[in-house]
């Protein structure tokens, strides 16, 4: 599964747009019906947010596993998908789609790249994501030198001295972890109510009880120092009253900013970054063009991983029906056929 590099021109019988764990699952899925795919995403290596963003996260709601890391997740997927040999173009943005006369589709990358499929899945997760950023003037100066906006491995963080902005579950799911990795951990919110689960805010206050993290609460991080890389922070608390704080990291965690990016202009049906979609097959407004996972949008929509991989084998079980009228299609056990002879 090398991602292909060079703009280049490609058929397939399945396009995916995303390559994370939906995206993933319908190479999957797809292979059973005996499809080859294409998988375009922005992102450098497939896994999406789970990869890009949390790899080293659990995640507790996958059946059959009562805990799995995200990027544990992806690698399994990724094994998953490899007897149907998936091709990927990775690094480019899709930024065209096309519905040609014969009802196929061709998808057209911000390289140049070009490919020629019989259907069309979005499972660009919520889209496009870009972090909501601190207003610190000389912010970007820093970035990459001392201010992170994901963790990737919070082993990179050890024995370093954290700053962790935001009141929300990211910041204090990464607060709770870091406090065992770095040197020290300092959290700091512009208030003293957090929107994290109640759990995860007992946790922080007990580990700040414990004097393992500093809890800093209605402040904020309002200004950055250090010759060529991050060394200290000013912190501003709500009455006006400063303070500094030496430190190698700053990690504000303000959530995400989704943004659908071209898939917006393709005229698909909308709801605000989502796409609608038939609840019944997962497809959009146009024939032949599926989304799933959190991309899409209908009544009772559960954003769940899980979810996703529901909404991609009903659809294409659903495509294939629609490619093959003719044919009276079951759907068969994969404990009798095995993955290559399930079609």
């Amino acid at each position: 599964m090398q991602p292909i590099t060079a703009p280049s021109q490609h058929e397939t019988d399945v396009i995916i747009i995303g390559a994370g764990p939906c995206g993933l699952f319908t190479v999957f899925e797809a292979g059973l019906l005996k499809w080859k795919c294409h998988l375009v995403d922005y992102l450098p290596t497939p896994g999406g947010q789970c990869a890009e963003i949390y790899p080293k996260k659990p995640i507790y709601d996958i059946p059959g596993f009562p805990s799995v890391l995200a990027g544990e997740l992806v690698d399994n997927l990724m094994k998953q998908g490899a007897p149907f040999k998936p091709e990927f173009t990775l690094g480019e943005r899709a930024d065209g789609l096309e519905k040609l006369d014969d009802g196929t589709f061709k998808v057209t990358t911000s390289r140049g790249t070009v490919i020629h499929g019989k259907t069309v899945f979005l499972a660009g997760g919520l889209g496009c994501f870009e972090p909501r950023k601190p207003t610190i003037g000389n912010l970007a100066e820093y970035e990459d030198r001392g201010v992170e906006y994901i963790i990737k491995d919070p082993e990179f963080y050890r024995g370093k001295r954290v700053i962790i902005a935001g009141g929300g579950d990211s910041a204090l799911d990464w607060t709770i972890v870091l406090a065992d990795i770095a040197s020290e951990v300092t959290m700091i919110h512009r208030s003293a109510q957090f929107r994290a689960a109640p759990d995860s805010v007992a946790k922080a206050q007990a580990l700040a009880d414990a004097g393992m993290i500093n809890m800093i609460t209605d402040a904020q991080v309002t200004a950055l120092h250090g010759d060529g890389k991050l060394e200290n922070v000013t912190i501003t608390h709500n009455d006006g009253t400063t303070g500094s704080v030496t430190v190698d990291h700053f990690i504000p965690l303000f959530g995400l900013s989704p943004k659908l990016g071209p898939i917006a202009n393709w005229g698909l049906s909308l709801d605000k970054n989502a796409v609608n979609v038939d609840p019944l097959t997962f497809q959009t407004s146009v024939e032949g063009i599926y989304a799933v996972g959190d991309i899409s949008e209908y009544p009772n929509k559960l954003k769940l991983i899980l979810c996703g991989f529901h909404e991609a084998a009903v659809a294409l079980n659903v495509e294939y029906q629609r490619q093959h009228p003719e044919k009276k299609h079951v759907i068969k056990y994969t404990t009798v056929t095995g993955v290559q002879g399930a079609a």
